[in-house]
């Protein structure tokens, strides 16, 4: 990445932490039983942008990936975190979630694993919100995404 998107990296990393953050302060925030999801999704993004510029992720999968990273970004969603605020975060995690694990199919999980900032164990943790997917966002809205990103 150049000096630009590794400025605009850290700017959209900076403040969907920021947003997430000042979000579950509030009384909503303190009570969303999703909130330990909420708080992986800058981490997440982190990480697919980690990814994109790894030699070892091959360039099919790295097209998969740049399409997540762009959803993430893009004010236009299946769930608009513009109407929704932080919540709305949950099915660009359950995406990214969906896109790394498609990605385990074809790299070595230490790929995954060495471009991961956050603490916990990441192979867990994409399980683990793949297994509540349909619970945090609706199956009828997971299989749209899924669909329309990976037909």
């Amino acid at each position: 990445m150049n000096g630009l998107m590794k400025r605009e990296h850290q700017d959209f990393y900076k403040k969907i932490r920021a947003d997430i953050k000042k979000w579950l302060r509030t009384k909503t925030g303190k009570e969303n039983k999703w909130a330990e999801y909420l708080l992986l999704a800058p981490d997440l993004f982190h990480l697919l942008a980690k990814l994109l510029t790894d030699p070892d992720v091959p360039a099919d999968k790295k097209v998969k990936l740049l399409s997540v990273t762009v959803y993430f970004i893009s004010p236009i969603d299946f769930i608009p975190e513009a109407i929704l605020g932080p919540m709305a975060y949950l099915d660009d995690i359950a995406l990214a979630a969906y896109a790394l694990n498609d990605l385990l199919n074809s790299v070595d999980p230490k790929v995954i694993r060495r471009n991961w900032a956050g603490e916990e164990d990441i192979l867990y943790l994409i399980k683990t919100i793949l297994v509540n997917t349909n619970a945090m966002i609706g199956s009828g809205t997971w299989q749209k995404i899924k669909k329309y990103f990976f037909k």
